[in-house]
């Protein structure tokens, strides 16, 4: 193999990282600590072409190949065993079309650099609300954040994209180019190539009003029960994603909060500024809230105001519903598991997914869970390798007192390494047809360590 991998230099601009280089333990780590992959060889891609280059080289050496873009999955599904990633984290092309509202990026950019060359222009793109994800990964999965409500997932910006395929094939994907792959493309995942090049549409957004808001944990009930009903009222400029925490012990949180158990919700108002303190002026009323953090920002701001919370290398574990409704029953399950939160780290949020994301019917794009109200994560969160055990439990003994009121299946992104059937769950009734353009762009299987769809007849 050493032969082959120096004959692989020969051909690519980047750089080949093996376990005999120094930089190998800090290149293969990714954002959950948890995971402690090893793999063969490391490619840091610098353009399409070297994509195809790897491509080709993993499918002719019958390697196990994993795709990393920004490593923020939280199964791990970046890095391979012994095989080969092929690393696009390098990848930083921009280019933003002010005039169309449009972008082209490629697949090494992370959303806080996105956000920094469209902010200049009075553009902002859906997608996220932690500045360190990479591109690739959260659109490929769907994309909800911020702007959800008002412009919908990422999928449902995305224009165009230009994809390396298992047979090295280098093709584009569109409304009226392979269709069929465009389609698939938007939420289903890494199952069909490398996309090498995302064009998007941009939405008129810069400075939004927007922050946190906190309740004591006594008010919980009342304050779920407020948040439905602001929301189901609300115009798709008002976003707000609900929340179970530990007040982090530092700066800016006041001291007197610092390690108190909480309820929250973190806002964002994208209408008219002169119009916001009327907007929140029922929500402010509604408690009063023990913080309020809420107030004009730039939407970077918003997008980068967890990363220094969540640097890369904590300990993760992930799990997800997509919920319906906020029952009584499931308000209960929330607030007595919301109570008993392990670490300062570990939350969990109810983003909305509604707004803008039902206007697309389930069947327009991959992702087919159009008819849900929240995309609910959980996750169990630490520095601390000694307390996985603690938050993973945590995690898991809440998503399954949350089961008898979930919608069925849970955003791809949110997910750990899960068994088929949780896969078919998330994609519902699209999962067949995907399975179906599977087989045709992908028919051996090569791209497999994804939330995998086996490719069908």
């Amino acid at each position: 193999m050493e032969a082959k991998i120096e004959e692989l230099k020969s051909h690519v601009k980047g750089r080949i990282i093996t376990p005999s280089d120094t930089e190998y333990d800090e290149t293969r780590k990714i954002y959950n600590g948890m995971i402690d992959k090893h793999p063969g060889i490391i490619l840091k891609c610098k353009d399409k072409e070297d994509v195809i280059q790897a491509v080709n080289f993993g499918r002719k050496n019958n390697l196990e190949v994993s795709i990393r873009s920004g490593g923020h999955s939280g199964a791990g599904l970046a890095l391979c065993e012994d095989g080969l990633v092929i690393d696009l984290s390098e990848m930083k092309e921009i280019h933003v079309d002010p005039e169309n509202r449009t972008a082209v990026i490629a697949p090494g950019n992370m959303l806080k650099e996105i956000d920094a060359a469209t902010h200049k222009y009075g553009l902002a793109l859906p997608s996220g609300i932690i500045g360190t994800t990479g591109i690739g990964g959260i659109t490929l999965g769907g994309g909800i954040g911020y702007l959800s409500r008002k412009g919908g997932l990422t999928i449902d910006n995305l224009l165009e994209a230009e994809v390396v395929l298992a047979t090295g094939e280098l093709v584009t994907a569109n409304k009226d180019e392979n269709p069929d792959l465009f389609w698939a493309l938007r939420g289903g995942g890494g199952n069909f190539g490398v996309v090498v090049s995302f064009t998007f549409n941009l939405l008129p957004v810069k400075n939004v009003y927007a922050g946190p808001m906190f309740w004591p944990l006594e008010k919980a009930e009342e304050a779920m029960k407020f948040y439905d009903k602001t929301l189901r009222e609300a115009s798709n400029d008002l976003y707000g994603f609900f929340a179970f925490l530990i007040v982090p012990p530092g700066d800016p949180f006041p001291k007197e909060l610092h390690m108190k158990n909480v309820c929250g919700v973190v806002w964002n108002y994208t209408g008219p500024i002169d119009k916001a303190e009327e907007v929140f002026r029922p929500i402010r009323e509604f408690g009063p809230p023990i913080l309020d953090f809420v107030s004009e920002i730039p939407m970077p701001a918003l997008n980068t105001m967890f990363d220094d919370l969540y640097p890369s290398g904590l300990q993760w574990y992930w799990k997800a519903h997509f919920i319906n409704e906020l029952s009584e029953e499931s308000i209960r399950v929330n607030i007595e598991y919301g109570s008993k939160i392990p670490t300062f780290h570990s939350t969990t949020h109810l983003y909305p997914i509604d707004g803008a994301v039902h206007e697309v019917a389930p069947g327009e794009t991959a992702w087919a869970n159009r008819g849900a109200r929240w995309s609910q994560v959980i996750v169990g969160v630490s520095p601390e390798a000694d307390d996985a055990e603690e938050i993973t439990t945590w995690a898991k003994d809440y998503y399954k007192a949350l089961n008898p009121y979930s919608a069925g299946g849970a955003y791809v992104n949110f997910m750990m390494e899960e068994a088929e059937g949780r896969v078919k769950a998330s994609y519902g009734t699209n999962f067949e047809r995907l399975g179906k353009i599977k087989k045709k762009y992908d028919p051996q299987n090569f791209f497999h360590i994804n939330q995998n769809i086996e490719p069908c007849d």
